[in-house]
């Protein structure tokens, strides 16, 4: 049933042209501890996540973030990167579900949007 998923989905995972790419060209660099695994080419030119789930690029944490983007050429398992203390827990976005955040007066939120104050004119044409 996997297979089935990796045919038809590319939100989840990765596509069967994923899995024959990595296959064919992907060197293992290494996975971060929500389970996404980390790849690249041999020359180190291109380089690519397969996620635990579904694709979001938010679940790629800080120190993996630099060296997606070739800021860095040392992966953070080689590198020793410890997380900052002021950096956060990764939390998911929540932009189209049932969870998202939602301001009184939006048409998803019954609450009434507060009225406007002295401070501020309504502009007329």
């Amino acid at each position: 049933m996997n297979w089935l998923t990796e045919v038809f989905t590319w939100w989840n995972g990765q596509t069967i042209g994923t899995r024959f790419y990595t296959w064919r060209f992907g060197k293992p660099v290494g996975e971060d501890e929500r389970g996404n695994r980390y790849y690249q080419t041999a020359d180190g030119k291109r380089r690519w996540v397969i996620y635990n789930g579904p694709a979001e690029a938010s679940a790629i944490g800080a120190g993996w973030h630099g060296w997606m983007h070739h800021r860095t050429d040392t992966p953070p398992p080689k590198d020793g990167y410890t997380p900052h203390p002021w950096e956060q827990p990764h939390s998911p976005n929540l932009t189209g579900t049932g969870l998202a955040y939602r301001p009184k007066g939006s048409l998803l939120n019954t609450a009434e949007r507060p009225r406007v104050t002295g401070d501020y004119d309504a502009w007329q044409p």
